[in-house]
């Protein structure tokens, strides 16, 4: 069975390198002084209540659902996601496999006041320079994508351009490198990127193994009330949820569903 995370990302480098050009460090703490701070995110995910936190994503498609609302507008969603009480936004950029763009980030970062992730398969500082320039609070790191110098290189840029980073990880190795280059936010994609299998399963196994101070994120899979308490009994302090979110009419219910204590 072909691996798609690795379909995925030959295309994104690929893609990437007719504009791949070197940005130090310096230049990314210059956008940064020169750029509105946007919103935290970590600490919007820390709720003083001690209830999960909910990422909402804006997502028009994917390779496991394909098509989920296409044409849907990134703004009015991020709207209602915020009428509806969500704590963050994920914003997919990912064109071809997801209908996003850096467009969409930047509309959202224009209208809404939530903080807003980057989601998107990053392999260059350039990325993470964009990311800052259109109103990214934070950023994604695949584990499982990237070699250990890449994830110093990629992480550096964020630390520089003034962003977050969430580790995103699929297994026990990727959970250890995730700690070993200092993630703060650790998300367990309960999705197998490779396979495109799904099983909440994973964030059970995983989420007790990350250090305490580091703050769990769930991803991928959660559509209910039962999934959410699963993900969060396992000790997760946040869900990202993007699919059941967008083919909801009522995406408030569901996320005081995801939220409603035992």
């Amino acid at each position: 069975m072909p691996d798609k995370l690795s379909e995925i990302m030959a295309w994104k480098r690929s893609q990437l390198a007719p504009r791949v050009r070197p940005v130090s460090e310096s230049e990314l703490s210059r956008a940064d002084s020169a750029l509105p701070r946007p919103p935290p995110f970590e600490r919007s995910l820390r709720r003083a209540d001690g209830l999960l936190a909910v990422i909402a994503e804006i997502k028009r498609r994917s390779p496991s659902a394909g098509d989920i609302r296409p044409g849907a507008s990134a703004p009015a969603q991020a709207a209602a996601y915020g009428k509806a009480g969500a704590d963050a936004l994920s914003v997919l950029t990912d064109e071809r496999y997801f209908g996003g763009s850096l467009d969409d980030l930047r509309a959202v970062a224009a209208g809404s006041p939530l903080p807003r992730l980057r989601k998107d398969f990053f392999v260059h500082p350039l990325q993470v320079l964009e990311a800052r320039q259109a109103g990214a609070s934070a950023v994604l790191i695949i584990v499982r994508a990237l070699s250990d110098p890449e994830i110093e290189l990629v992480h550096g840029a964020v630390r520089a351009a003034g962003l977050e980073a969430l580790f995103e990880v699929h297994d026990e190795p990727e959970v250890e490198r995730a700690v070993r280059h200092g993630a703060r936010m650790i998300g367990v994609n309960n999705r197998d990127l490779a396979l495109f299998r799904t099983d909440l399963g994973i964030s059970e196994r995983l989420i007790p193994r990350f250090p305490k101070e580091a703050l769990a994120v769930s991803e991928s899979g959660i559509a209910s009330g039962a999934d959410a308490r699963r993900v969060r009994d396992a000790g997760a302090r946040a869900v990202l949820v993007g699919e059941a979110l967008m083919r909801s009419d009522d995406p408030a219910a569901l996320i005081t569903a995801f939220r409603a204590p035992l």
